[in-house]
């Protein structure tokens, strides 16, 4: 039987993210759309690039994903999260009709589709806003867009064209004014328009930035509509469950985990890691987080760790926590790229992909694909993980332990970050280690976790993870 979660507003979750595990990909890099270098020609529609991914939909199953979130499909200037159409796919990429083979392709699979809707601000060329610049303040075009906004004049940054407001000071992101009730009905409307056509969900970019009210105002509408739709706000800061309550959103992003994770592991500082496993438990409270270790906007996992060996650390986290858990394309392959703050600075963790489906794979990279698989693998299994709570059993200076635990059912998870053997606390007998490798079997309550290494382990009756 499926079972719903429901949050302290009321809202249940759609039964299916209980089972979620998102494949997350830029499409406009993943298919070699963006950037273009100097010379070369810019795709045309007639390619239908959007379709190479269809070639990668059997790699997200075989990895154990269970759906497919997409970065911006449609019609922009540059990197996507400048829209001037949200009801046209962008050219580079491809055809309106290759978002519903896309669809019809992933479906058939059994992987959810997710979106990415840019609507705290809008590109240069959004019709509206050429209107705006044409007829003038004062316009009906005009009331679409905010002018002197904190982020923009106030804050000392620049400002669009004829004073228009932008966003964190980029002067081709236009901000758009979320008090208008022409605006709410049109995102309300885009959002509608790509259910209709077959979406799952959408995730809201910089939803941050946008009033908790304005959601709140579009989302019950459009789930009258589509009960089972999943919205994702991205959030970086802030209280979590007070934006997830005001918003109506279903889930944010879980930044503190991510920073949490890689930190803690880089710092051999187990104790920062436990910190955020309890604030993590307090989400989970309220709501479902969305948690990653990698996605499009953050330097990738492999190059953030500063000792590789942790990978396994990270990525054990990630599966054993409560939440909705996403892995970035290349993660599990292993992939490095280092973001920037300059211009072009997320090209090296946006990059293209092969178009003809996954390559033959290097003896490393086989390695952590199998760890992602091994992982996921568990995950799958055990789906009560969505919503399971953390309780610390042992750390130290180098080693956590803890208990992942909803109801009657538990894992236990033990990480030595350390360059010694470290003997460390399980908390009860009786556990034996779920997957490959690892460490010994535990003696009685204890275990000795050999240098860098890690395992999960449950009640040794439970050998449905083996």
């Amino acid at each position: 039987m499926m079972i719903s979660t429901t949050d302290a507003a009321g809202r249940v979750e759609p039964d299916w993210v209980r089972h979620a595990i998102w494949w997350q990909l830029y499409p406009l890099g993943f298919v070699g759309s963006y950037p273009i270098a100097a010379g070369e020609p810019v795709p045309t529609a007639g390619e239908h690039r959007l379709l190479r991914i269809v070639a990668w939909l059997d790699h997200a199953i075989e990895l154990g994903a269970s759906g497919v979130a997409l970065g911006p499909i449609f019609a922009s200037t540059t990197h996507g999260y400048d829209t001037s159409d949200y009801y046209r796919i962008d050219s580079r990429l491809g055809e309106d009709a290759d978002f519903d083979t896309l669809v019809a392709e992933a479906h058939a699979r059994g992987l959810r589709v997710l979106l990415d809707g840019v609507f705290n601000h809008v590109g240069p060329d959004f019709p509206r806003y050429r209107e705006a610049l044409e007829q003038g303040p004062g316009s009906d075009a005009a009331a679409w867009f905010q002018t002197d906004t904190p982020d923009s004049a106030q804050a000392g940054a620049p400002v669009g064209e004829a004073g228009f407001g932008t966003f964190e000071g980029h002067s081709g992101l236009i901000s758009l004014d979320h008090g208008n009730p022409e605006v709410a009905d049109y995102v309300t409307g885009v959002l509608e328009h790509w259910l209709d056509r077959g979406a799952d969900g959408w995730r809201l970019d910089a939803a941050y930035a946008v009033p908790a009210e304005f959601w709140a105002g579009i989302l019950p509408r459009v789930r009258e509509r589509h009960p089972q739709a999943w919205f994702l706000g991205e959030v970086i800061h802030g209280d979590y469950p007070a934006i997830v309550s005001a918003a109506t959103l279903d889930s944010v992003t879980q930044y503190e985990l991510w920073k949490a994770i890689w930190s803690s592991l880089n710092d051999h500082n187990p104790h920062e890691l436990a910190w955020s496993l309890d604030r993590h438990n307090g989400f989970l409270d309220s709501f479902t987080p969305a948690t990653f270790v990698g996605n499009h906007d953050v330097t990738r996992i492999n190059s953030r760790l500063e000792d590789p060996r942790h990978l396994a650390h990270a990525l054990a986290v990630l599966f054993t926590t409560g939440g909705t858990p996403s892995i970035y394309a290349g993660d599990e392959y292993g992939y490095t790229g280092l973001k920037t703050e300059e211009f072009g600075g997320d090209d090296a963790i946006r990059p293209e992909f092969p178009a003809d489906g996954p390559p033959a794979l290097t003896d490393p990279e086989r390695a952590v694909y199998r760890l992602h698989q091994d992982l996921i693998g568990l995950r799958r299994r055990h789906p009560w993980l969505h919503e399971a709570r953390t309780r610390l059993l042992d750390s130290g200076a180098d080693h956590l332990v803890y208990e992942a635990r909803s109801g009657d059912d538990a894992l236990v998870v033990a990480l030595n970050l350390g360059d010694e053997p470290c003997g460390v606390d399980l908390g009860r007998s009786g556990l034996a280690p779920l997957l490959p490798g690892g460490t010994p079997t535990p003696q009685g309550s204890r275990a000795t976790i050999a240098p860098h290494g890690w395992q999960v382990l449950a009640p040794a009756a439970d050998d449905s993870a083996r």
